[in-house]
């Protein structure tokens, strides 16, 4: 191009040699900044000969192309292209090793004590590029080449040279990582999906990237049997067709004492219904989870989510109770799936992730007849106590940064208004990518640090409609102290999806009901709702709030010592209201040895009602509330 216009220029004369010599050294148009991410995926996919809608989809399904402040992964991925680097990214632990909670939760039996306890593609990366993994961490553009060269590199092992999206079917499977086809497939079809149905979004640092749709691609799946990954049988679990699953049961196993671990064999929903699907982070690395819940003196719950493919693991049957949630009632009456990650010291969840877990919930979901909603879909940091003595221990994952929008987006349920404009309820909405709260903590709790900017699910709540005015105070964790911005700390904090009854309006500020107190967000953050909401029977000035449902002492049969109901350190008072999750029955499932046979479900006459009280739910005697909808 240079030397054609050159040759122009010698031929041309006068004004006219003057006009082309302008219009030549005139600057070319500068490249719009939000379009700066498009780019550098077109550059890299041209650089290393990827078909561009191969390369954006892979990026799609492993970060939904955002760069997430340079922070690594739960799978300790860095950058739009999920490149691994464990040897910076993190601490290998477990959920339960950090406090000293007992994940049954259920005062009948002593108490647990656990016991404390991939690839690297950025190096192979920098090897590639010839630079180092530093840079590949941090640059976005050279993180994308980096995942480019990968994708190149995985297709030249394949023996297969085309420029066709369909042709890399093989090296797309490979970049999953995954060791056996199965996953990788899945992976790669999901990937396939993406680039079928086109996808365009705006990242969390503003940057505009489309993938065009490919309707009707049909990719080569043989070429991941030609990886020379594991070959598993179908496995016999519980899981839709649509995602990859193994089964790794967890041990029933009695052990020296007269104890033994690690769930409890039932006979759900026949003997108790499942009415609720907690999600957890494992705090840890997967490996290390399924070791754990393989481990007879251990705990384990019913499913596992690998994060950098969406591989799903199976330990415990559906119909047995897991021990997760750290309160028995919940427990009893659940489904417990833990997701490969930290909630804090690594702060997002692939795409892959995302996907496979919604997949997973919604067919369990839609077996068992639960809600998709907040009130039945609930993090592990929504349980409540079984005691005000526990309530400290309990646990706050996946953490605020686990994206409930899009999650619910993915069970097709989206997180939208569903009242008029004043309704006397309100679902926490706040856009996850703007909304961005300084917590800190996220290097060690209580540090103090603030954490990286980046998207969150959480709303914080204040005294006050005035972001200077201090946070609400939660007596279970705090007594009369205020709660703090830690990442841990959900004294003062609603999130995603959550519903509440609205205490008053004021300016740009909305008031919520909370912990027997005025709790005062954005009213950008809410849109109405519709539904239920309780509030004390008139003479009742105030009302007990309980963490469980347990049945009243006499239904209680003989050699079955009636579980106490400690009312938590809350106010529930007249003029107060709630949001209603559901009237549920008092239940107790007393199985507290390892012969099955002496297990009991005792059932009372109590009705109780779920209600949001704070970021936890709780329950309150169906005879001291009254119901009635919002308006």
């Amino acid at each position: 191009m240079f030397h054609s216009v050159t040759r122009r220029l010698a031929v041309a004369g006068g004004a006219g040699l003057l006009a082309v010599a302008l219009a030549t050294s005139a600057p070319a148009q500068a490249q719009p900044a939000n379009q700066q991410r498009q780019q550098d995926f077109t550059s890299a996919a041209k650089e290393f000969g990827v078909p561009l809608d191969v390369l954006l989809g892979v990026s799609y399904l492993e970060s939904r192309w955002d760069y997430n402040a340079g922070t690594p992964s739960t799978a300790a991925g860095y950058g739009p292209m999920h490149l691994t680097d464990l040897r910076t990214a993190g601490v290998v632990t477990s959920e339960f090793d950090q406090s000293g909670e007992d994940p049954r939760g259920d005062d009948a039996r002593p108490a647990l004590h656990p016991k404390p306890t991939q690839q690297q593609t950025v190096d192979q990366a920098a090897a590639l590029l010839h630079t180092d993994a530093a840079t590949l961490r941090t640059d976005p553009k050279q993180n994308i080449r980096g995942g480019a060269a990968l994708l190149a590199e995985y297709q030249r092992k394949l023996g297969v040279r085309s420029e066709d999206a369909k042709d890399w079917y093989g090296a797309v499977a490979a970049y999953s990582g995954s060791e056996d086809v199965t996953a990788a497939q899945t992976f790669a079809d999901e990937v396939y999906a993406t680039i079928a149905g086109g996808e365009t979004r705006t990242t969390d640092d503003g940057q505009a990237v489309t993938l065009a749709a490919t309707p009707g691609v049909t990719p080569d799946r043989a070429q991941a049997e030609r990886l020379g990954l594991k070959a598993n049988a179908p496995p016999a679990t519980e899981c839709p067709k649509s995602v990859a699953c193994e089964s790794v049961p967890a041990p029933y196993q009695e052990l020296p004492g007269g104890d033994y671990g690690n769930h409890d064999i039932a006979n759900r929903p026949q003997s108790q219904k499942i009415d609720t699907i907690v999600i957890h982070d494992t705090e840890g690395y997967w490996d290390d989870a399924l070791t754990l819940a393989q481990d007879p003196t251990y705990l384990a719950w019913h499913y596992t989510v690998r994060s950098q493919d969406g591989l799903i693991a199976q330990h415990v049957p559906t119909k047995d109770v897991g021990w997760h949630a750290g309160n028995w009632y919940v427990n009893a009456k659940s489904i417990g799936v833990e997701h490969e990650g930290f909630a804090a010291q690594g702060t997002w969840y692939t795409e892959a992730m995302y996907r496979s877990s919604a997949k997973l919930v919604g067919y369990l979901a839609k077996r068992y007849g639960v809600p998709l909603d907040r009130a039945h879909i609930i993090g592990h940091d929504n349980v409540p106590g079984t005691t005000p003595a526990t309530i400290p221990g309990m646990h706050w994952d996946p953490g605020p940064y686990w994206d409930w929008s899009h999650y619910f987006d993915l069970l097709g349920a989206p997180i939208k208004a569903t009242g008029r404009a004043g309704s006397s309820m309100v679902t926490i909405a706040p856009k996850f990518a703007a909304n961005q709260p300084v917590f800190t903590g996220c290097d060690k709790i209580g540090s103090g640090t603030p954490c990286a900017a980046r998207g969150s699910e959480a709303v914080v709540l204040h005294t006050a409609p005035d972001t200077a005015s201090p946070l609400l105070s939660d007596a279970g964790l705090h007594g009369t102290g205020a709660s703090t911005m830690d990442v841990s700390d959900v004294g003062s904090r609603v999130a995603t999806g959550q519903q509440y009854a609205v205490a008053g309006r004021q300016g740009g500020w909305t008031a919520i009901w909370y912990l027997g107190q005025k709790g005062w967000l954005p009213s950008n953050t809410v849109v109405p709702a519709s539904g239920l909401v309780a509030t004390p029977k008139p003479g009742k000035p105030t009302i007990p709030v309980y963490g469980r449902a347990f049945p009243e002492a006499s239904a209680y049969p003989a050699g079955i010592t009636p579980q106490a109901l400690a009312p938590m350190p809350y106010t529930f008072a007249a003029g107060q209201t709630y949001s209603v999750g559901g009237v549920v029955p008092s239940e107790y499932y007393s199985a507290t040895t390892f012969d099955v046979s002496d297990h009991v479900v005792v059932r009372g006459k109590t009705k109780y009602v779920e209600v949001q009280f704070g970021h936890r739910v709780e329950y309150v005697n169906l005879d001291d509330v009254v119901l009635k909808p919002a308006f």
